[in-house]
């Protein structure tokens, strides 16, 4: 059984993610965990936080649940609920978002997959209508 999360895992929290809180709704932390090589953070997100719809360009991005209940979803596909343990491999060039379920923290650690030119195209927030309707 899960225990209750509340933002706090094994990785630090860090600090609220000023830097790309126009890329969300709610609120998030960020602890970038490395920057050498390849760029490891630990995103933390309160509960109905999420980003909007993204593209990673070139090199795509990986991210491994650590805490509490969330959401994956790529456009046109239904919505994944995600929790501790699972793993994400989000391919070069896939229009997508994540974030926490409406009752829950949640947290993971997100690897950008390195690629020459890899950049990061911010798009459109999620519509409360669709994120109301995910269970």
């Amino acid at each position: 059984m899960n225990q209750p999360f509340d933002g706090n895992g094994i990785f630090p929290k860090g600090e609220e993610n000023t830097a790309f809180a126009r890329y969300f709704q709610g609120t998030s932390y960020l602890n970038m965990l490395s920057t050498e090589g390849l760029n490891i953070g630990n995103v933390v997100f309160e509960p109905a936080c999420r980003n909007h719809w993204h593209i990673h360009h070139k090199g795509g991005q990986i991210l491994l649940v650590t805490g509490g209940n969330g959401w994956y979803q790529e456009w046109n596909q239904p919505a994944r609920r995600l929790q501790a343990g699972d793993v994400v491999n989000i391919p070069a060039g896939t229009k997508h978002w994540h974030g926490a379920t409406k009752d829950s923290w949640f947290a993971h650690i997100a690897i950008a997959v390195p690629a020459e030119g890899a950049t990061n195209e911010w798009l459109e927030p999620v519509s409360e209508a669709d994120y109301a309707q995910l269970a």
